[in-house]
């Protein structure tokens, strides 16, 4: 026999239950009273008085004692998850900084949550070093629109990883073991890119001894990467717009038009809508490839990863070395232009140089020095420590998000990534003040 089982939010319980021994005590009291009233008793003031802080104490103890009920298994998880190291060491908030039992819970809850958002990115993404909450909310794209078969258009500044963000949506398709073709705009003549990506037909130009496919017609059941689109020939714009819409083309030199079913990923580092204004590059396959857009922001608005990035790329160097303590307040000082791929750069530059175990300041270019030094004097801190650093930095980039928007703290959560909740804690360990941030604008 099946039993039914019903589900009450605490939201509605416990307010229910405090409504309801309330109504209880009242009741009580009431019943007392007109007892007292019948049987022609009187009752002193001060009895009255005793009677109803009786009843209201009693009140209180019962409603304490079922809400210490409901929330021990709750009171127990903190307690449990306080004493895990990774919990205990969190940066989200300073323990000995919370006062308020609500705050500490909201503490934990969010602390817990972001290490799971770690793990869960880590094991979703092993290729993607990366657990800052910019690179974290670009995950979260990634798993919506993977399994659609919605064109993916990626924007960001040259060497933030766009390629390896495509290979990953592709490799969380339903499309994962079928083609995955990529294709470099820039990289291939203007000539020939007709050729390669439609193929063409025997003897349709000089050398085209042979028929040859294209990669729209290999990657047919699959997925098409065209990275670097925006360096693309206005006439090779107007077919691929053919193909995005009718789902069809023509080897070059042919007449049969070739049915195919790609799944589309562009990526580009331009400006594509001040290259429209230009007249540069077509505004209606612009609008055909933004259908879902990904946004890969730059190594300089997520500065907590530059430790990870350079520890995935020093491990894979054969000569074992580390970073000083020095270096890497350089590293988080300096703008990196070139991104992640600067940054290998100079890593395996600096690594040459390293004779000992450690790679110093010296070992880096000049500007990183100059640079670094400068953003770590500018705040008053020569002698900061990586923790007062980073925290820093924190600062910075909330006081930005709120500048952005006025203040709004709901707004500048979304943009940061993050819960309003943990955005108001952060607000409050870092000591921003809002109003002063309000008068900025």
């Amino acid at each position: 026999m099946n039993k039914n089982k019903f589900y009450i939010n605490l939201y509605v319980l416990i307010p229910v239950i405090y409504s309801g021994i309330t109504i209880i005590g009242i009741i009580l009291t009431y019943q007392l009273l007109n007892n007292q009233y019948e049987n022609n008793n009187q009752i002193s003031s001060l009895g009255f008085v005793y009677l109803i802080t009786a009843i209201g104490f009693l009140t209180f103890l019962i409603s304490s004692l079922i809400l210490r009920i409901l929330l021990k298994p709750l009171e127990q998880f903190i307690n449990k998850a306080q004493k895990i190291p990774i919990l205990k060491n969190s940066p989200l908030v300073k323990q000995e900084s919370i006062t308020d039992d609500l705050d500490k819970i909201t503490m934990v809850f969010d602390n817990v949550a972001n290490i799971l958002s770690r793990v869960e990115a880590k094991e979703l993404f092993p290729e993607v070093i990366g657990s800052s909450a910019a690179m974290r909310n670009i995950f979260t794209q990634i798993m919506k629109v993977a399994p659609t078969d919605s064109t993916v258009f990626i924007t960001g500044e040259s060497g933030t990883g766009k390629e390896l963000i495509a290979t990953s949506i592709y490799e969380h398709s339903l499309r994962k073991g079928k083609p995955f073709i990529k294709i470099n705009c820039v990289a291939i003549p203007e000539g020939l890119l007709e050729s390669e990506l439609f193929g063409h037909e025997r003897g349709s130009f000089t050398g085209a001894t042979t028929q040859k496919k294209g990669k729209f017609e290999i990657a047919d059941g699959g997925t098409l990467f065209l990275d670097e689109i925006g360096d693309m020939p206005l006439a090779t714009q107007a077919k691929i717009l053919r193909v995005l819409q009718e789902k069809e083309f023509e080897r070059v030199g042919g007449s049969v038009p070739i049915r195919v079913d790609v799944r589309f990923i562009a990526a580009t580092n331009k400006n594509l809508p001040k290259m429209i204004k230009d007249g540069l590059f077509r505004e209606d396959l612009y609008f055909r490839l933004n259908v879902f857009s990904i946004f890969l922001p730059a190594l300089r608005e997520r500065m907590e990863d530059i430790p990870l990035l350079a520890n995935y790329f020093l491990s894979n160097f054969k000569k074992k070395i580390k970073l000083s303590p020095q270096v890497l307040q350089l590293f988080i000082g300096y703008s990196w232009p070139g991104n992640i791929r600067e940054l290998k750069n100079v890593l395996e530059q600096a690594l040459v140089l390293a004779d000992k175990d450690f790679i110093e300041p010296y070992h880096l270019p000049d500007i990183i020095n100059r640079q670094g030094l400068m953003s770590i004097t500018d705040n008053s801190n020569r002698n900061i420590n990586l923790d007062d650093k980073l925290m820093i930095l924190e600062k910075e980039i909330i006081i930005n998000a709120l500048k952005m928007t006025g203040g709004i703290q709901v707004k500048a959560a979304s943009i940061l990534g993050i819960n309003q909740r943990s955005l108001w804690h952060r607000i409050k360990k870092l000591d921003i003040d809002i109003n002063g941030v309000r008068d900025l604008q």
